[in-house]
């Protein structure tokens, strides 16, 4: 914690510093990105990353922004807060970017917002959904929903939907996300009249729940909530299934990436999501297609959000007619128009209103794929 201390202070004087020596290239304009390209959720980066490029490229190739063009240089914070600090520093000092667009996870997220607002850097992350990260201030956006959302859209579905009764959530205690989708849908839960059989934690870095899931099999429940990352419940659902629980499983956007992690134990499972690769929408189709062509491969949710980070900056300098942060920021915050993810207007704390994708995991030709469910809005 010391160090992350050190690292903003140090960073706030270098950020300083930048600004009051100004220069910026007069032809370009740097757009900074910060993801986890390495490590356990560099899944989520990289889809992020490629996103927001498909969409860059897509300015540039319409002309650029206000004259001028858009390049894109990206960190890897590894899912790190104290790097993340770092990768800020090094965008906004060395290649003075005055628009971030990152991280992928609320801690390394949370790490630089308040260096953005203090230096008035327009942030966005695309996917860190804890509620306290745009909490900043005004220079802060996300393109995701947030933690209580998710939660509550698991809890309607499991209990309205798939007409659940008995819940066991297992989750991670000592991760922001994980604790704040399992409160979430354990609140509303019982609202609805479910009861809450088993409430199961871990700690970070565990592989074995044999005891958890012992005390979750005696509850008998016919639903279970694992609103954890893709890693852990590819682990958690096979765990289950040799124990003889083939219950429904549901959990939030961190199981993205599951299917190409697990095997048949996660069918019958479902999860929310920012989008569905097999969407309809025109708009969203040709995404898909413009994704698979530059990347060879499907489009994430991920990939999605990322791009549409990139496209709410772009169309926040547009609105402002200048690259001023300020005039931007100003300007993002009366957006309400339709981009990949859905129609996206924000609410007072630059947190988007948007509906939320219901998939299921389904085997499609003998591969697992994720399906187009039901959608859920606020």
């Amino acid at each position: 914690m010391k160090k992350i201390v050190l690292s903003i202070v140090i960073a706030i004087l270098a950020v300083s510093m930048a600004f009051a020596a100004g220069g910026k290239d007069s032809d370009t304009v740097v757009i900074g990105a910060i993801f986890p390209l390495s490590g356990g959720v560099a899944f989520y980066g990289n889809e992020s990353r490629d996103g927001a490029l498909l969409a860059l490229e897509e300015i540039n190739a319409a002309g650029g922004l206000l004259g001028k063009k858009l390049t894109l240089i990206s960190e890897d914070d590894e899912g790190n807060a104290e790097k993340t600090v770092n990768a800020f520093t090094k965008l906004t000092s060395r290649d003075k970017a005055s628009f971030i667009i990152g991280s992928s996870t609320s801690g390394p997220t949370q790490a630089m917002s308040t260096l953005a607002q203090r230096n008035r850097i327009v942030l966005i992350s695309p996917s860190a959904t804890n509620i306290a990260v745009t909490r900043a201030g005004d220079y802060v956006f996300r393109a995701c929903f947030i933690d209580p959302f998710q939660g509550v859209v698991g809890a309607n579905f499991a209990y309205n939907t798939l007409r659940s009764r008995r819940a066991a959530v297992l989750y991670d205690a000592g991760a922001d996300y994980n604790k704040g989708l399992a409160d979430a849908f354990k609140g509303q839960w019982r609202s609805l009249g479910g009861q809450l059989v088993a409430d199961e934690a871990y700690q970070t870095g565990e592989v074995d729940f044999n005891a958890q899931i012992t005390r979750i099999r005696a509850a008998n429940p016919d639903v279970v909530y694992l609103p954890n990352y893709y890693n852990d419940v590819s682990l958690q659902a096979k765990q289950l299934r040799d124990r003889g629980i083939n219950c429904a499983l549901i959990g939030g956007d961190g199981w993205d990436g599951l299917v190409d992690n697990a095997g048949n134990e996660v069918i019958n499972g479902f999860w929310s999501s920012g989008f569905a690769s097999d969407t309809t929408d025109p708009r969203g189709a040709a995404f898909v297609r413009a994704f698979q062509a530059r990347f060879n491969r499907t489009a994430s949710q991920f990939a999605a959000l990322g791009y549409d980070s990139m496209m709410l900056v772009a169309d926040g300098i547009k609105a402002a007619g200048s690259f001023d942060t300020a005039a931007v920021k100003d300007a993002m915050a009366k957006i309400n128009g339709t981009y990949i993810t859905g129609n996206i207007r924000f609410d007072a704390n630059r947190d988007p209103i948007k509906g939320a994708t219901i998939l299921e995991i389904v085997r499609q030709g003998g591969t697992l794929v994720n399906s187009y469910r039901a959608t859920v809005n606020p």
